[in-house]
């Protein structure tokens, strides 16, 4: 039990650290962590709350940049595709449609960075309502199905060049909104054990303080250094998702 805590609670800093700086990956990264020595039945419930909490620092850390009306309208969009992913892990072709998307992932994180070393200026695309309301869909579905909801913003956000600080303002309380919406099915699945809950507990202390690290981090990181590190996020993320 005191290893499975200190590993828990080692992925939990690195997964905080990621997701105060960028914005989103706490589940993606913890998952990187955590999946190789524990079942996933156990990991599922304390990455999302861990997600939860962390998020939710982070959203009260830029709550005055927060872009409600663009939140609201990715969170409508967001809530029926938590459905259609479920059903989708249920039927079968959640599989296929997690691969499509670190494919997307890894070949649009990878395509960029080549760019941006070679010099080359990076091509934006234009953004808009329907464009918002189709990636907050597409979010919802890969929440359904494995709380995956926030690597495809953050591929959006980068690709509509959106400033740092407004990522993360849009990013985190929508990922916390999301995670806080999972976690009734997870308790209703009967994830939430008597070991998931002492886990996650053990785990607090590393949150809070990969949270301070990150928010501290980010403040201190420039435009051009805040970029890379979510565009590497994405490649990380994208070739998790692959696997």
């Amino acid at each position: 039990m005191w290893a499975e805590a200190a590993l828990v609670s080692a992925g939990c800093l690195l997964a905080a650290l990621c997701a105060s700086v960028a914005g989103f990956a706490f589940v993606l990264v913890g998952a990187a962590v955590l999946l190789p020595f524990l079942s996933p039945a156990l990991v599922a419930p304390i990455l999302v709350t861990g997600s939860l909490i962390v998020q939710g620092i982070g959203s009260w850390a830029v709550r005055d940049a927060i872009p409600w009306p663009r939140l609201g309208l990715y969170l409508g969009a967001a809530l029926p595709g938590l459905p259609l992913g479920l059903a989708f892990l249920a039927l079968g072709p959640a599989r296929w449609i997690v691969g499509f998307v670190g494919a997307l992932l890894v070949l649009y994180a990878g395509y960029t960075l080549a760019r941006i070393a070679l010099g080359l200026a990076p091509a934006a695309f234009a953004g808009g309502r329907g464009a918002d309301a189709l990636v907050g869909f597409a979010c919802g579905v890969l929440g359904g199905i494995g709380g995956y909801v926030g690597a495809l913003l953050g591929m959006w956000a980068d690709a509509t060049a959106m400033p740092p600080r407004e990522t993360r303002a849009l990013m985190q309380p929508f990922i916390a909104i999301m995670q806080a919406l999972t976690i009734p099915g997870l308790l209703l699945a009967g994830l939430f054990t008597r070991e998931a809950l002492l886990l996650t507990a053990s785990a607090v202390p590393a949150l809070l303080l990969g949270a301070w690290l990150g928010l501290r981090l980010g403040r201190a990181l420039p435009a051009k250094g805040f970029r890379l590190l979510l565009l590497g996020l994405l490649l990380v993320s994208g070739l998790f998702l692959l696997v």
